[in-house]
């Protein structure tokens, strides 16, 4: 060997170079121990992949099975199943055609196709996708591998198929499963961490498995990932098959449960109610929201209450959220109403139902159970307005000749029409007023006090209507000594300067008269009323 002080000859550096490639064929001579060894484990690879292969086939026996028995229930969950097998037997047989192309471009046999008998306990073999048996020839072939795997990418565009399948596994799995690690490990195609040597180089996944290998080795490492993705394969189904039950609540105790629509119903209605049978958890209680705030639970039922101050229909709801198998929570929101109604008696004395005419007469109308906004009153004779919660008629005739008004009542249920019910009513004119003065029809009167009031005045008495008269005119006759008698008129209310000249020459004992009194109503209507008279004490 030539050092800086003993340059090297050109013979030294022939023989230098003759010993670098001997070593290197030394390196490149594989010890048939070493290729028998590969040939045993891919053989014990092979049964392992049945194996999976079987035990994979029995999922997919039960995935059907289950869809059998319940297909809404299993549907979404076979679907799933079905994609994997896809995606798995499309790689995995993608794989076998790769050992085949491998094994024939080194010469390899396929005994189906040439029928030649060959003693395969002494061989390495594989069965391809079609079933034919293919022979490896030389075991420990090197270039044919690399040339496929690495100079003609296939290992490349293997890594992105398996990269591929892991993504769509992993897509079928919650974010916190805890099988999302063992399929990224199973299907792990990172390249090998650099070595901590100087001068170390970075080596990707595909030349770390398959470049400078013999044949049988890159075919044990090819069935090795057959079995890495079969058994990622059974983890998935595995999981996918637990969750056909795992959203299922499990229920401990049943009872029968009555839910009516209303329980107050008409005469003529139909009273609807649903039976049916309800399963509880006692072992967990749900959360019931209304209106964010949660409500008050009692051995799983919700006690929802509400103080009922003002008539009306209330509409209400929330959400129910239960906790799944799981760990999460489904809601289930919810709407209902309920109707509140004033405390009511009718007392309805047949002989009085009497309307006026020309007033606004008040009715109150209601129906238990139903909100005043979906009742229509209607009235044979004038009109009738709402007002506020009741109802005012205005008649416009009079009943006479056994005629009488009615007024109908119809109510709107469940977006039908109902009738209710109807009354009859007479219609009347309003009573004549009496004329007064200082609130006296008659009777014996002051002469003090007669001169203090200013006119004479009509008074509805003993009627609630809110209904005035005004008097028109009136005569005034005064009887005084000797028997003789004046009379003098008022063209109004009002009296008249003469009329109270001679109430001040009234002595006691004296009588004053007064009639043709007539009065006007807010009504329109003129009414003659009956005459008075007084005694001057």
């Amino acid at each position: 060997m030539g050092t800086k002080n003993c340059p090297e000859t050109p013979r030294q550096k022939m023989i230098n170079m003759m010993y670098l490639v001997l070593l290197a064929m030394m390196a490149l001579n594989v010890a048939s121990e070493v290729l028998d060894a590969f040939r045993v484990v891919d053989s014990s690879l092979m049964q392992t992949l049945k194996s999976v292969d079987s035990k994979n086939n029995q999922l997919y026996a039960s995935f059907a099975q289950a869809y059998e028995e319940s297909p809404a229930k299993v549907q979404e969950w076979k679907d799933k199943a079905d994609r994997v097998k896809a995606l798995t037997d499309g790689l995995t047989n993608k794989i076998t055609d790769l050992k085949e192309e491998i094994i024939m471009r080194s010469g390899g046999t396929n005994l189906t196709e040439t029928g030649e008998s060959v003693n395969l306990s002494q061989k390495s073999f594989m069965v391809n996708t079609k079933g034919d048996t293919i022979v490896i020839k030389k075991d420990d072939e090197l270039n044919v591998p690399s040339e496929v795997m690495i100079r003609m990418k296939k290992a490349e565009d293997l890594k992105a198929d398996i990269d591929e399948l892991k993504e769509a596994f992993l897509s079928f799995l919650e974010e916190d499963s805890p099988i999302r690690q063992t399929i990224q490990q199973e299907l792990d195609t990172s390249d090998p961490k650099m070595r901590l040597k100087e001068g170390a180089e970075k080596r990707t996944w595909e030349i770390e498995l398959f470049d400078n290998k013999p044949i049988i080795a890159v075919v044990a490492l090819l069935s090795k990932i057959q079995i890495d993705v079969q058994n990622a394969e059974s983890n998935i189904l595995t999981y996918l098959y637990s969750q056909i039950d795992a959203s299922s609540f499990k229920f401990n105790k049943l009872g029968a449960r009555v839910i009516a629509k209303t329980s107050y119903v008409l005469e003529g209605d139909v009273y609807r109610a649903e039976v049916f049978l309800a399963a509880e958890d006692t072992t967990q209680q749900p959360i019931i929201l209304i209106n964010d705030r949660p409500l008050k639970i009692v051995d799983g039922k919700g006690i929802y209450e509400v103080p009922a101050t003002t008539a009306g229909t209330y509409k209400w709801g929330g959400i129910i959220k239960y906790k799944t198998p799981e760990g999460g929570f489904n809601s289930y929101p919810f709407e209902e109403e309920y109707i509140v109604s004033e405390p009511s008696v009718t007392i309805s004395p047949t002989k009085m139902n009497v309307f006026y005419m020309g007033v606004p007469n008040p009715v109150s109308v209601s129906v238990p159970g139903v909100p005043s906004e979906d009742l229509q009153v209607t009235v044979t004779n004038g009109r009738i307005q709402q007002d506020g919660k009741d109802y005012l008629v205005f008649p416009t005739a009079e009943d006479i000749n056994g005629r009488n008004t009615r007024v109908t009542v119809n109510a709107n249920i469940g977006g039908q029409p109902r009738s209710m019910g109807s009354m009859v009513f007479r219609v009347k004119q309003v009573p004549d007023p009496v004329a007064t003065i200082a609130g006296q029809a008659s009777g014996v009167i002051r002469k003090e006090d007669l001169l203090a009031e200013a006119g004479i005045f009509a008074a509805l008495i003993d009627f609630d209507f809110d209904l005035k008269f005004t008097v028109t005119q009136f005569d005034i006759t005064f009887t005084g000594a000797g028997g003789y008698t004046n009379t003098w008129s008022s063209n109004s209310n009002r009296f008249t300067t003469d009329q109270t000249r001679q109430f001040n020459a009234l002595t006691t004992g004296s009588i004053i008269y007064i009639d043709n009194i007539m009065a006007r109503g807010d009504d329109g209507t003129n009414r003659q009323l009956s005459p008075i008279s007084f005694k001057i004490r």
